[in-house]
């Protein structure tokens, strides 16, 4: 996909600034348009992916910078699937995915942001967050008991604590952009609908069926509340240097060609280059001849 193409696809998506957004203004099925089917997606998707391992590998090489890539979803809103394939061909030494799940006591005895910072990957790799610090801002938010379990002195938790805390993961993101930790997010926004027919597929084929968890249908109940949560989440965190991409995740093939184009993007824009050889041309040619030489 040409570049000019490709940054009019991700525009539509790309949030570097919440003010005044609007979930509703996003739709979960939305036209991929640019005459694209499924077909081409996939083929695009298969280019895109090779572009990113060769991407990843500059990245490696050079040094200097580290991407971090957040996702965040409802039950089956399809992170998996799509980590999995968008990253099918990159170097698997040089991609970090860390899911994170309930915490643990040692975890709620430290600051809500200490095993995320943990995390954070190396420069010179994709670090891939499956679920995040967004969780804080999501479940802890819909469901208060979860809030209550972090033991947070009663008189930090005034007023204005979750817009305190959404300015908590502003300011750590803007320090890890200082640090050559280049972040981009990923909202797979899917429908209620799209979600009723995937957990009925997981309950349908025996296979799948370790997939489904009572808790799937309890969190259902709450859909409204979550939808209202992710919609203060990327208004109150959506930054140039730490941009949201609400992604229609319905079609699975387009939300995926989405998350590896915007991948691409960050990472070209970095100019990545390898080193120069430490070796002198002379030394490397001498090393050359030597080997050749042993096959006589």
């Amino acid at each position: 996909m040409e570049r000019a193409r490709r940054k009019a696809l991700l525009e539509r998506f790309r949030v570097a600034d919440g003010k005044g957004f609007s979930l509703s203004d996003h739709a979960p099925a939305a036209d991929p348009g640019h005459g694209l089917d499924k077909a081409q997606g996939e083929a695009l998707l298969a280019a895109g992916v090779a572009r990113l391992a060769h991407l990843q590998q500059l990245l490696y090489a050079d040094g200097r910078w580290a991407l971090l890539a957040v996702f965040q979803a409802m039950d089956a809103g399809g992170k998996d699937g799509t980590i999995r394939h968008v990253l099918s061909g990159v170097n698997p030494q040089g991609v970090k995915v860390t899911s994170f799940k309930q915490p643990g006591p040692v975890e709620l005895s430290h600051d809500f942001l200490w095993r995320v910072h943990l995390a954070v990957p190396s420069r010179g790799q994709i670090g891939v967050f499956n679920r995040s610090h967004y969780e804080e801002l999501l479940i802890a938010r819909v469901h208060p008991e979860v809030l209550e379990g972090q033991s947070l002195p009663q008189r930090r938790r005034g007023g204005h604590f979750w817009q305190d805390r959404m300015k908590d993961i502003r300011h750590f993101e803007r320090y890890l952009d200082r640090q050559g930790i280049v972040v981009v997010k990923f909202f797979l926004n899917i429908s209620r609908e799209e979600q009723r027919q995937r957990f009925l597929a997981r309950l349908e084929e025996p296979e799948k069926n370790w997939k489904f968890s009572q808790a799937d249908l309890e969190e259902r109940a709450v859909w409204s509340q979550y939808q209202t949560a992710y919609e203060e989440m990327v208004a109150g965190t959506a930054r140039k240097h730490a941009p949201w991409y609400v992604v229609p995740g319905d079609r699975k093939w387009f939300a995926r060609l989405v998350v590896v184009e915007a991948m691409i993007q960050a990472l070209e824009a970095l100019d990545l280059s390898a080193p120069e050889p430490a070796l002198q041309d002379a030394t490397l040619r001498a090393a050359k001849a030597k080997l050749q030489a042993e096959a006589g």
